[in-house]
């Protein structure tokens, strides 16, 4: 299908889009993209390095009559999310994308299409490879392992750039200019516990969580989509009081950045519980896909009887655990009393291990204001330490200030409206951009955010809109043709 893709207007991104997509780049596993890259720009004939953390910066001067204009940082990151429907099988380290074109959109066969960012680079990669396209002097910026930690947003050192205008090229909306966003901070929970034998007078049970959206835990925290963590926790909450049942392993959730979609659990309760459980587990299920009928459909809970598990946890910690679980804040905690409908801070319970004697909660806080997210992390940090965990803050990045004075602002709105006959959203975001850290070592950078329409990033309903991706191409070529002198 890559070949119909290929075909698809602007074929010079399309083609480039597709040449990424074959090249597997999980975050931190970026070593065979960095490579591509490099090769990219080297046979181009142009500068090419890459620093000391893995960032490719590629140098392109500027197009005949525009050597005065102000040189332009493109920057967009190579890393993608990886994850998959139960049911697919694919390995992300070996394999390429396989998309196919559903209507006005492009996906991906039971996996995440890369879109978010690679539509981002590969419009960059164009612009390297043209000879038709009018442009200042070009910085490429091609940073590594953004989804799961901006390592190399944070690594990037002073003095590798001199632009003056920086076009992050990672916002999903194609009517938006962003021009601020969340910075983020990662709340880890951990405990062990004493295991202990199974009773021989209990019996089995797997319980499945599956089938929910999933998606980005900045842009659609607000969405009410389901946590699978959150609903597992409830299933299992009070179970000892009513059944016996007590914990064996449970492990929901992936990564950090995704709202939880499956959870598994392994739970042992007293066999003389059984059809009890199984009638009350089935009628609480039956509630809780009630409540989600409208934004989660798909959501399937299945309680199935397996084998006795040989060890469960202990009762105690048990109790805390659920508790605490059902007590930590997921989703909106504050919404901004500055910009209208937008998230200030926010939380999501990504991960969640319980096995061989561990407990391990990951979550991403999310804010666009240092001390609430601070107070939430702090929140979150209280509720596991009165069950006994310790708690870690790591990976803590910093939010992009909005500079409504911008003069890049300036020239991109009236861009847009002389090419589309409205006005942009001009706006900040809930998720993570890298231009808040970037500006840490370039504070003198004018910076923007745009990019083409893509729904559900970060989960294998990920899409982008073939008619949204030429007219944001249209938006690219113009805003380069009329970049400011320096």
């Amino acid at each position: 299908m890559s070949k119909e893709i290929r075909q698809l207007e602007p074929k010079v991104l399309w083609n480039k889009f597709a040449d990424l997509n074959a090249v597997p780049r999980p975050s931190k596993k970026e070593e065979r993209v960095i490579a591509f890259m490099k090769d990219f720009g080297e046979n181009l004939g142009l500068e090419t390095l890459e620093d000391e953390v893995g960032n490719v910066i590629i140098k392109k001067p500027a197009t005949a009559g525009m050597e005065h204009r102000t040189t332009v940082v493109m920057q967009s990151h190579l890393d993608m999310v990886h994850q998959k429907n139960s049911n697919t099988e694919f390995d992300f380290d070996t394999q390429g994308i396989d998309m196919f074109i559903e209507g006005d959109w492009i996906k991906a066969k039971g996996t995440t299409l890369g879109a978010d960012n690679g539509l981002g680079v590969a419009t960059i990669m164009a612009v390297l490879e043209s000879t038709d396209i009018s442009h200042p002097a070009i910085e490429a910026l091609f940073t590594i392992d953004e989804e799961t930690g901006m390592t190399g947003a944070m690594g990037l050192k002073a003095g590798l750039l001199s632009g003056g205008i920086l076009l992050n090229l990672d916002t999903e909306e194609d009517d938006e200019i962003g021009v601020g966003c969340a910075g983020g901070i990662d709340v880890t929970a951990t405990r062990d516990y004493t295991e202990e034998e199974t009773p021989e007078f209990k019996i089995g049970f797997e319980i499945l969580v599956k089938g929910l959206q999933g998606g980005h835990s900045g842009m659609q925290i607000h969405e009410g989509l389901g946590n699978a963590n959150k609903i597992m926790n409830r299933l299992l909450f009070d179970g000892f009081e009513k059944f016996g049942l007590r914990i064996s392993e449970i492990d929901g959730g992936s990564l950090r950045n995704a709202i939880p979609r499956e959870s598994r659990a392994v739970v042992a309760i007293d066999a003389v519980h059984e059809d009890d459980f199984i009638t009350q587990l089935k009628s609480l299920s039956i509630t809780i896909k009630t409540e989600y009928k409208t934004m989660e459909p798909d959501l399937v809970i299945e309680i199935t009887k397996c084998d006795t598990p040989k060890h469960i946890m202990d009762l105690g910690v048990q109790e805390g655990f659920t508790r605490a679980m059902y007590a930590a804040l997921n989703g909106v905690y504050k919404m901004s009393a500055d910009i209208p409908e937008l998230v200030e801070t926010s939380n999501n319970i990504a991960r969640v291990i319980v096995k061989d004697g561990k407990i391990k909660v990951g979550c991403l806080t999310r804010s666009s204001v240092e001390s609430s997210k601070l107070d939430l992390a702090n929140s979150l940090r209280a509720t596991f330490e009165l069950t006994g965990c310790e708690v870690e803050f790591s990976g803590d990045y910093p939010g992009w200030t909005p500079n409504m004075d911008s003069a890049i602002l300036k020239v991109m709105t009236k861009l847009y409206e002389d090419l589309n006959g409205e006005k942009p959203h001009v706006a900040a975001c809930h998720a993570g951009l890298e231009c808040g850290i970037l500006g840490k070592n370039y504070p003198d950078m004018d910076m923007i955010s745009f990019g083409p329409n893509i729904k559900g990033a970060h989960s294998p309903d990920e899409r982008a809109q073939i008619s949204s991706v030429q007219k944001y191409w249209r938006f690219v070529l113009e805003i380069l043709k009329h970049i400011p002198e320096g």
